[in-house]
């Protein structure tokens, strides 16, 4: 089976695999995830493509980045990873939360991204679902963790084993919660988000899919709905929010398509 590997930049922590002289691809994870959620696609692409996904401030081993909270500081941490590593032009692959930051980056610095692949993304809409992300940010016991992680896919998926128990034990590290529920406050008001200027993504000078499932239940799969024209999007039925997990080949094959 292939090895993960690992490495650690001064601003963020950082999961690397494959080679190739093409463009990398910069996979973003989540609120309250971490770069491990990446590791199936990574593998998955791994004689294709040259591929680092990254921890987000306030996650993962970045716990305690001094960049913790909205996705605009997250954006600066990434910057700086990147700068560090010397990549100029990546391709940005963002879900969730890191759709959001995905999105950030690729606005404030056009000429530097050669893609956006959004998976979920947050910002595409006002609507959230806090109170589900709230609990998500603070239960410690993995019997809690699995029946809140089962509202993140669709109806008929089935959690992988052993992920409810990795997610406990990452809420239960000194500060983690804590520094989670102030990320969601960073990130929403009240029961909304912020919302992104969809119109300026439109008119980016870029390839842009967006990936959504239609049974998602933190953010309405409806924030897809007319969309810039030169924005693909790739609605999947009986999917939920975690669609890298639920429909990982649909997922790859797409990312190639946008990448290429």
């Amino acid at each position: 089976m292939a090895q993960l590997q690992t490495a650690q930049t001064i601003s963020l922590p950082f999961t690397e695999m494959g080679k190739g002289k093409s463009a990398p691809l910069v996979f973003l994870h989540g609120f309250g995830g971490d770069k491990a959620t990446w590791s199936n696609l990574q593998i998955g692409l791994e004689h294709h493509r040259h591929t680092i996904a990254f921890d987000l401030p306030g996650h993962g081993a970045a716990l305690n980045h001094p960049q913790s909270g909205s996705a605009g500081k997250s954006a600066k941490a990434v910057t700086a990873a990147l700068d560090e590593l010397g990549l100029q032009n990546v391709h940005l692959i963002g879900h969730s939360m890191g759709g959001a930051v995905a999105s950030l980056l690729a606005l404030r610095s056009p000429e530097r991204f050669k893609s956006l692949t959004l998976l979920a993304p947050g910002g595409f809409g006002p609507e959230i679902n806090t109170k589900l992300l709230r609990r998500y940010a603070t239960a410690t016991s993995a019997e809690e963790q699995a029946s809140l992680l089962e509202q993140f896919v669709g109806f008929g998926y089935d959690l992988p084993k052993n992920l409810a128990e990795h997610v406990a034990a990452n809420r239960a590290r000194d500060g983690a919660s804590e520094i989670l529920m102030h990320i969601c406050d960073q990130i929403t008001d009240g029961d909304r988000q912020g919302v992104l200027p969809r119109a300026d993504l439109g008119k980016l000078p870029i390839p842009m899919k967006v990936i959504w499932g239609t049974q998602d239940r933190v953010v309405p799969t409806r924030q897809c709905h007319k969309l810039p024209g030169p924005i693909a999007c790739h609605v999947f039925d009986r999917v939920g929010h975690m669609v890298h997990m639920e429909i990982p080949r649909e997922v790859k094959r797409l990312v190639l398509e946008n990448t290429r």
